[in-house]
């Protein structure tokens, strides 16, 4: 037996673990030994030891046991040692005291402890892998929590405590907080902050700014880039960082966070710690929070991307809004000039169609409450001695009655007297009074007054007055106008109507007396029947407006949505009842408009409203959403039934027809939405039809496309694209290309065009075509195009000879300030505005001629010149091209290109011939866009183009050749 003085010195190793399977084999081969003996047994995997146990043997023979497990080779008197190797694993075995057992017995206990101990091992790495198996389920079942909540309803606080219960499943984090960091703007802000110690930090409306938060951990992980572990003052001590800051919370025994990126850049991190348990974390648990983090911050994008889609929507919601009032007001306007038409005719007949004075009166009265606010209204005519003022027709809240009187010092007499229009408000009454010119009228007094003098044969004889008893109803300078212009002409009429009264009631005063009363009374029974009836009928009208298109008399968009709701209950109800929504837009539309017309364009649509419903069957639905949009509602089996339904509707709507003395052949694109039973909405229903119909649009016109899943990723793919281009636009990532513009005789180049190139990340250069089709339609093209403009206005600054024109969107001379903004970078660079040239397209003269004339010339005035690009194209430039200050056409491409086609020859030679000859007469230069041939070059210059652009003459560059 070895004395345990003869092993001094030897101790245990760090880290090492004794587990109860140890025990159970230091006990069973300790019972085959004699009872004076000891056993150590162990073993050693991946360089660790693993497990191990010494009993009586002390802690020198556990010492022995570490360097024989460690590879040593120990030799000890009385000691035995039996070492080996399992895969790789080493596993040993010592003896001592056993010198009492014969060779046969201690040979048979070497075959048992290797058994026991291999056994062991097996059992002990079964149970590791038990454990690392668990471990990955519990990961995998986190990410997918993760991403359920990534797609689901709740809102932002609780999905991220719900991620912090979800990271407490994997590690120690009772104390956990996710921060989201701008590093342009310098600030980050706690999106989620949950701690055992310190709570008034949890401030998640705020930005801390980098200065604040300069000597905090947070921060020297964002901007160290690395996962940071360990305890919080040790990091701090590592970092160089101040290690008795408590301004941000107290010490932590172990800290543990990680970055989140987007890309290469840091946007956030995630961190956890502990104030009671030093070394929770492990290299392990700095690997899986990492793997979190980067899915957190993936949910937190969509979040972010979802809610600025739905900003979005809301804006163009809002936009569509003011467009349908500013209608509104324009329909207002417009009706209010026909009525005023209106009146004025009516009352030049009534003056002779009208049987009396009072259905005369009554008439202007009607006339009147057409125009302007005349609930209060009345006549006032002098006497023919002009001793006394009768009130021949009066209409007032305050009682219709009002006696003859002598004149005095009303209102009425005061517009009498001075023979001009008074328009008085409340207080412009006081100050007349207050001034002896008028009377206090007494009790009822008037808000607002208007009286406008009645004049014959140059002299006053009366007056036609109203009045607003209401503080919120005042008479405008407008209303004194219109009032007056009415009774310019009712003055007459007052005069001739007088007269003729006067000889009827010679003839028949006595009829009238014995059926006034009569007469009255069935005038009111029919005025009483005839309230009755036009309420009925308004409010039938009503109910029909609010649910039906008013040019078409089809369902209108809320008729629609409610029979979507109840198709959708149906369907949804297990009935078998599915259905089908095909979105109906008529192709080239506009061109019919603005060809030929709005009323021939209202006639089409109402030609097409006619077929659609023509061709449905009963209980189908047709409806109008707007403009030139249709709906078409269908039961519907399956996507064969609705391709049959679809071809036969546009089949249906490309018959020709007549319209305005023309003959037009109509097409339209379709899409299709198939009831599925994730549809929840009939505006859902619509919004994937109208996708579809715009892929059909795009595809070729006159087709149809059924809604599918490709359709929604290309929508998700035009989100990322637009994502880009607002990276792009802070990274400035957009430049100019520069084409040389060369005179054709010379061959010399007077300048350049500006071509606007993108550099994408990933994509590699982008030309205009994979990009500004969604830049338009997200406005971002603006910021783009003055990225353009920068660049090229610095480039002119450098120097140089010739011009560098650039192209100009329409929707910049919208904009009151395009010109001013673009003059002040000129100015603020230095650079020559003679070298810079705009080129606009015929459109943009067309859009706001007065505004973009105004533009032009304050631009001329400074030396930019303008030039006309794609002239040819358009519809009407021709009729505004002497009005607007250009410097000379860019004759289109397409007409180049055809100049030495096979095909189309001659037609491009008339073309272009017409061109130069009108920009000759009117003294402007031209250029010939495209030129790839040296036929196209020699035509151009044979029939006096001037100069030319194009790959034959030289391809876009990075920087031009000065």
């Amino acid at each position: 037996m070895i004395q345990p003085s003869r092993l001094e010195g030897a101790a245990p190793a760090a880290g090492m673990v004794v587990p109860a399977e140890a025990t159970r084999l230091h006990a069973a081969l300790r019972g085959l030994l004699p009872e004076a003996g000891w056993v150590a047994v162990g073993w050693r995997q991946d360089g660790v030891p693993g497990c191990a146990e010494a009993g009586d043997g002390g802690p020198a023979a556990l010492g022995l046991l570490q360097r024989v497990l460690a590879g040593e080779s120990v030799v000890a008197p009385g000691v035995e040692v039996e070492a080996w190797s399992d895969g790789d694993a080493r596993l040993a075995v010592l003896a001592g005291g056993a010198g009492t057992i014969d060779a046969d017995r201690l040979l048979a206990w070497r075959g048992a402890a290797q058994a026991l101990l291999e056994a062991g091992l097996h059992a002990a790495r079964l149970q590791a892998r038990v454990q690392k198996l668990e471990r990955s389920r519990s990961l995998q079942k986190a990410l997918y929590e993760i991403a359920d909540l990534a797609g689901g309803e709740v809102e932002m606080q609780e999905m991220l405590a719900r991620l912090h219960g979800i990271i407490g499943t994997l590690m120690y984090a009772p104390s956990c907080y996710i921060v989201e960091y701008d590093e342009p703007r310098g600030t980050l802000r706690f999106l989620y902050f949950a701690d055992d110690r310190d709570p008034y930090l949890a401030e998640g409306g705020r930005e801390w700014s980098v200065e604040e938060m300069a000597d905090t951990l947070t921060f020297a992980l964002l901007r160290h880039g690395q996962a940071l572990r360990g305890p919080s003052r040790r990091i701090r001590r590592a970092l160089g960082l101040p290690e008795d800051v408590q301004a941000h919370g107290s010490e932590s025994l172990d800290w543990l966070g990680v970055p989140m990126r987007r890309g290469e850049r840091v946007c956030g991190a995630i961190v956890v710690q502990s104030y009671d348990r030093a070394g929770c974390y492990t290299e392990e648990d700095r690997a899986l929070l990492g793997f979190v983090a980067q899915h957190v911050q993936t949910t937190l994008d969509r979040r972010q991307a979802q809610a600025e889609l739905e900003r979005r929507v809301l804006e163009r919601t809002l936009e569509l809004e003011r467009a349908n009032r500013e209608l509104q007001e324009e329909v207002l306007e417009r009706q209010r000039a026909e009525r005023l038409q209106h009146a004025l005719y009516r009352i030049a007949e009534m003056a002779v169609s009208s049987e009396s004075l009072e259905q005369y009166y009554a008439k202007v009265h009607a006339a009147v409450d057409e125009l302007l606010y005349a609930r209060n209204f009345y006549i006032a005519l002098l006497s023919e001695d002009r001793a006394r003022i009768e009130f021949v027709y009066s209409v007032d809240e305050a009682g219709n009655h009002r006696p003859s009187r002598q004149p005095g010092r009303g209102l009425t007499e005061y517009v009498m007297r001075t023979g001009s229009t008074l328009l008085a408000h409340r207080e412009d009454i006081d100050a007349l009074i207050a001034a002896g010119e008028v009377q206090d009228p007494g009790q009822v007094r008037a808000s607002s007054w208007l009286g406008v003098p009645l004049h014959l044969d140059g002299a006053v004889v009366g007056l036609i007055a109203v009045q607003s008893y209401d503080p919120q109803i005042r008479f405008s300078r407008d209303d004194e106008r219109l009032l007056s212009f009415v009774a310019h002409n009712i003055g007459t009429g007052l005069a001739r109507q007088a007269a003729q009264e006067r000889l009827r009631v010679a003839h028949a005063e006595l009829e009238l007396r014995v059926g006034e009363r009569t007469g009255e009374l069935e005038r009111a029974n029919e005025q009483l029947l005839a309230q009755i009836g036009e309420r009925l009928r308004a409010e039938q009208r009503l109910t029909h407006q609010a649910l039906h298109d008013a040019l078409t008399g089809l369902p209108n968009r809320s008729c629609l949505l409610e029979s979507l709701a109840a198709s959708l209950d149906r369907a949804g109800g297990g009935g078998g009842h599915p259905f089908a929504v095909l979105f109906l837009d008529l192709d080239r539309f506009k061109v019919v408009n603005d060809s030929i017309g709005h009323a021939a364009g209202d006639e089409l649509l109402v030609e097409v409203s006619r077929r659609l419903v023509s061709a449905v069957r009963p209980g189908d639905v047709v409806a109008r959403l707007g403009g030139d949009e249709f709906a078409v509602l269908v039961a519907c089996s399956g996507h064969e039934e609705a391709r049959e339904m679809a071809r036969m509707l546009l089949a249906l709507v490309g018959q020709p027809l007549w319209v305005a003395g023309r003959e037009l052949f109509p097409s339209a694109s379709m899409g299709i939405a198939l009831w599925h039973p994730r549809y929840r909405r009939g505006e859902e229903l619509l919004r994937d039809a109208d996708a579809a119909m715009y892929r059909a649009k795009n595809e070729g016109r006159d087709r149809f496309a059924i809604f599918d899943e490709a359709m929604r990723e290309q929508a998700m793919r035009s989100l990322d694209l637009e994502a880009d281009m607002r990276r792009a636009i802070q990274r400035r990532e957009f430049m100019p290309y520069y084409q040389p513009i060369v005179r054709l005789h010379d061959g010399a180049v007077i300048g350049h065009e500006a071509l606007l190139r993108w550099r994408h990340e990933r994509r590699g250069l982008l030309s205009p075509a994979a990009f500004i089709a969604l830049g338009e339609e997200s406005g971002l093209i603006e910021h783009v195009d003055w990225l353009l403009y920068e660049q090229v206005i610095g480039e002119l600054a450098r120097g140089g000879t010739g011009y560098i024109s650039v192209n100009v969107s329409p929707r910049h001379f919208r904009s009151p300030d395009f010109a001013s903004r673009l003059l002040g970078l000129l100015d603020g660079a230095g650079a020559d505005p003679a070298r810079l040239r705009l080129e606009i397209t015929e459109v943009a003269l067309m859009d706001d001629a007065p505004r973009t004339r105004r533009m032009l010339d304050a631009l001329r005035a400074r030396g930019v010149r303008a030039l006309l690009d794609d002239f040819g194209t358009g519809f009407s430039a021709l009729s505004y091209l002497h009005r607007f200050p250009i410097l000379g056409l860019k004759i289109d491409r397409s007409f180049v290109a055809g100049l030495d086609a096979e095909g189309g020859r001659e037609e491009s030679l008339a073309l272009v011939r017409a061109i130069l000859a009108l920009s000759r007469s009117l003294g402007m230069e031209t250029v010939g866009e495209g030129i790839e041939t040296m036929a196209q070059r020699d035509t151009l210059q044979e029939l006096g183009c001037t100069a030319g652009q194009g790959y034959l003459l030289g391809r876009p560059v990075s920087c031009p050749v000065r």
